[in-house]
């Protein structure tokens, strides 16, 4: 997820230097939307991966 949303930052950089601003509008809504899941997910995986084994 991390790496999207890299790859999306670095596509709104280019195309708000290329002067596409509604690409790079969404570019950066999707690069946001998908940090926010990936860092929801590693620590659900971080909080689920401390407890001890079931049985």
């Amino acid at each position: 997820m991390i790496n999207l949303a890299i790859t999306f930052l670095v596509i709104a950089i280019i195309a708000a230097l290329l002067g596409v601003t509604g690409v790079a509008g969404m570019a950066m809504e999707m690069a946001w939307i998908l940090f926010v899941i990936g860092i929801v997910l590693a620590i659900l995986f971080w909080v689920a991966g401390r407890r001890p084994p079931l049985g």
